[in-house]
This record gives structure tokens, sequence and C-alpha cells, in this order.
């Protein structure tokens, strides 16, 4: 007799419990959890989950988003991801890093201050340090561009415990932004006012880029709004500034904490904080 291809009945019982998938297991989600995307093959560590939306970081440091649920590998076994239950413990660190301390009374504000170059410069140190600028009691100002600068300063007059830092875009050597830090410095009151900046063009080029999903941000050819080519790199729309708004806005929005910017505006902000706050510094801090 000829050898059977098919040793066993195929359509004998329980045939297609022993051949069936796996059943997915529901997962809590934790920072630092490992998980795989089996469609596309990328694997890494989640960072954080917003919006429906669970965000995985590779050993490369590469950023993908996927939506929550199922169809997620932990260790080989089929998964399905869900957000932990609201708890009302607060957190521990605030989104600059900062520990955070006993909950205290809202203090007086100091008559030292920070002044940002740009409302979106503004928005984006609030969100970062809002909390730890409310813990020293320091106030931050809007200054519409570095030409208000000098009379900002004559104005301000600061002096010992009346300190005034300032934080401008595109702080690098030959600029006109360095041609009027150097006036300010020698001028009356350049002991007790310090200003520093990032490199960037604009603020937005401090948020890292694989925070938006790209590698590097768009090179923009000269004579062409920044913001602009920006939008229209991205297929955004950019018509007016309701458009530069809105995209502001979400860019806003990838920034969780200090993770998600250039180290070297972290260093700047911090070097404010430090020199308006320095003549107020009692034996207990």
């Amino acid at each position: 007799m000829p050898s059977s291809r098919y040793p066993t009945d195929v359509l004998a019982a329980g045939f297609e419990r022993a051949n069936r998938k796996k059943a997915s297991r529901d997962q809590v989600l934790r920072a630092g959890l490992v998980v795989e995307d089996p469609a596309s093959g990328f694997c890494g560590a989640v960072l954080r989950w917003e919006n429906g939306l669970v965000i995985l970081e590779d050993r490369k440091g590469r950023r993908r988003s996927f939506p929550l649920g199922p169809g997620f590998l932990l260790e080989g076994e089929p998964v399905t991801l869900k957000v932990p239950p609201r708890t009302s413990a607060k957190p521990s660190h605030t989104r600059s890093g900062s520990r955070v301390g006993p909950a205290e009374a809202a203090k007086v504000a100091l008559p030292s201050r920070i002044y940002v170059e740009g409302r979106h410069d503004a928005e984006l140190v609030e969100k970062v340090w809002g909390d730890d600028l409310r813990h020293v009691g320091v106030v931050v100002e809007y200054m519409g561009g570095m030409d208000d600068l000098p009379a900002i300063v004559t104005e301000f007059a600061p002096g010992k415990g009346r300190r005034l830092g300032v934080l401008v875009d595109h702080l690098v050597a030959g600029t006109k932004e360095s041609r009027v830090v150097e006036q300010v410095a020698a001028g009356p009151w350049g002991d007790y006012v310090f200003v520093t900046g990032h490199r960037y063009i604009d603020i937005w080029e401090a948020v890292k880029p694989a925070r938006l999903g790209l590698e590097e941000w768009p090179r923009i050819p000269r004579g062409t709004d920044w913001k602009h080519g920006i939008c229209a790199a991205m297929g955004w729309p950019h018509k007016d500034q309701a458009d530069i708004a809105r995209a502001w806005q979400f860019i806003l929005s990838r920034v969780g904490n200090w993770n998600d910017l250039d180290p070297g505006l972290l260093r700047e902000v911090e070097r404010l904080i430090d020199f308006v706050t320095q003549d107020h510094v009692g034996p207990e801090d």
C-alpha cells in the first residue's frame, strides 16, 4: 500500500483548535515596554501614548507612532495595548525634568524678568518650563523683536535683584542679533542683563525632527519665508497666518517634555533661569 501524505485525519475533532492563532491578551502600557509591530517589522520601546497613538523608539533612536489596540507582539506573543487606568497620582517631574516638590502657596513674582523673542518661543518656554518658572516666581514677557531690546533694557533699568534675561532666535556671530547683544552688554546695565539664544532661524527647529517623523528639518532656500517654506515642504496649508498658527500648534503638540527639544535650547533656558534668580537664592535653597 502506498504511504499516505496525511498520516492523521485533518478533519478530526480538535484539528482546528491546534492550528488556530494564539488569542491576543491585554497589555497595559508602560514606559520602556518593548513591543513589535509585525506588519512593519518596527520594534521599539514605548516612549509615551497620546491621542489614541503609542510612540515607539528603536535602538537607533528612530521613532514611529502606531494606533493603540491589537496587532502588537510582546516577546513573540500577540498583545492588545491598553492605556493604564487614570489615577490621581501627581507626576514626579516637571516637563523640564525637574523633580516636583511639595505643594506650596502662590509666590509673589520676583522683580527679575525673562523676555522671549517671538510668541511661539514664549509658548514653548511656558509649556516645558512653566512649572519651574512659577516655582521660582519668574515671569516671562513677550518681546516682538531684537530691535526692541535696547529700549526694553533702558525702561527696565536692571540692577542687583532686578535682573533681565533674554532668549532670542538665530544668535550667531556676525548677525544683527549679535550686534544688538554687544550693544546691550556694553551699556550701563550690562552686568545685570544676560542675552542668549539658539542657532536656529526659528524656534520650530529646536523641536527634534524625529517628533514629526523627519530625519532632519527641510532646507529652505534663501529668500523664502522660513515658516512658509517649512509648511510647503511638509505639505501643510500656508496661505495665511492662520495656517502658520495651526502648523505651530501641531508642532507644539508633539512636544511632551525636554526630551523632545534640542539640548542646546535646554542649556540656554536653564542658564537664563539661573541668572535671573541668583540674587534671590536663600540659605534653604
